[in-house]
């Protein structure tokens, strides 16, 4: 008695990509799922009567007022019960919520529910994949982050047969010849290009494995990496609403995307709990700054300026002789 087979397909699958958020915290970027998309996976694979949901020991641990702002931490235990034909499966997770507001009320309601929410998915994620269990396996590698947000993809065979993994040697991109001793190419090996054939590509130091990126017709933009600037950018209400404290919001679209790396630090700018929550579910970004009428490109710049007031002066130099 337990689970049908069909639920248990559903509990084997990973989680889709697209339903994972960031957001940082303390210099680190966190990954989760919201509260509604695990409510959704329990309606779509336990059915909407086959589960329920009760939380037991919410507690207050901090209540505070400063000057008119109100500060609320509260700790909850949910316990999910779940039916499963005939059988009663139960699974409890504790959470910890945070509210700040200038209402009382509102303060420890928004407390409460965030509560609630952080055990219900951590119940939740009890149940495997769809429940974003792997968001919490520590120290995670970058190719383990890439892997989760990508969707598979069968491996490539190279061979004439479709069991056939030889590589097939084939020319650069720099139209030269790279030479492979374990690959039978049909011509002896050279270091020097024939005769009126374009010179041979440069090879990659075997000590580093890096391609030197100066060579590039298009170079890549720098992502400069400063925690102390982080750290001051932390410090500074929020740009939208002026709360505290802040999370350093880097902005995506002031770089080109790249697959698990953010954009520069210099491109950061202050924001609290709720609004980069909202950011993150926002799919345009700049619009979402233009709904707000904020210019978060120079905000970013002019706090970059404030932690790196050499560059910012060598950079006004050079307007200046320009002019």
């Amino acid at each position: 008695m337990g689970f049908s087979a069909k639920q248990v397909h559903a509990l084997r699958r990973n989680l889709d990509g697209r339903q994972i958020r960031t957001r940082e915290a303390h210099g680190r970027e966190l990954s989760y799922i919201e509260g509604w998309f695990a409510l959704s996976e329990a309606n779509r694979i336990f059915g909407f009567d086959g589960w329920s949901r009760e939380t037991v020991e919410p507690r207050c641990v901090l209540a505070r007022e400063n000057r008119g702002t109100f500060t609320a931490v509260y700790i909850a235990k949910v316990r999910i019960t779940v039916y499963a034909d005939g059988a009663t499966i139960v699974r409890e997770g504790h959470g910890s919520g945070e509210g700040r507001g200038t209402s009382p009320g509102e303060v420890h309601d928004i407390a409460l529910k965030a509560a609630e929410t952080d055990a219900t998915k951590r119940a939740f994620a009890t149940f495997g994949r769809p429940f974003g269990l792997e968001l919490y396996r520590q120290r995670r590698t970058v190719a383990q982050e890439a892997d989760l947000k990508s969707p598979i993809i069968p491996p490539t065979r190279l061979g004439f047969h479709p069991d056939d993994t030889t590589p097939i040697p084939r020319p650069s991109r720099y139209y030269g010849w790279r030479e492979d001793p374990k690959i039978e190419t049909g011509r002896p090996p050279s270091t020097q290009p024939a005769e009126g054939a374009p010179p041979l590509a440069p090879e990659i130091p075997p000590e580093t494995g890096k391609i030197d990126k100066s060579a590039l017709a298009l170079p890549e933009p720098k992502r400069r990496r400063d925690k102390s600037h982080l750290r001051f950018v932390a410090s500074q209400p929020c740009i939208v609403c002026g709360r505290q404290p802040s999370d350093p919001h880097h902005l995506r679209f002031a770089q080109p995307r790249a697959l698990g790396v953010k954009v520069s630090d210099e491109f950061t700018v202050p924001l609290c709990r709720g609004h980069h929550r909202a950011l993150h579910q926002a799919g345009n970004e700049a619009a979402w700054w233009d709904k707000f009428k904020i210019d978060a490109l120079r905000i970013a710049r002019q706090f970059w300026e404030q932690t790196h007031p050499r560059e910012a002066g060598s950079q006004a130099d050079i307007a200046a002789q320009a002019e």
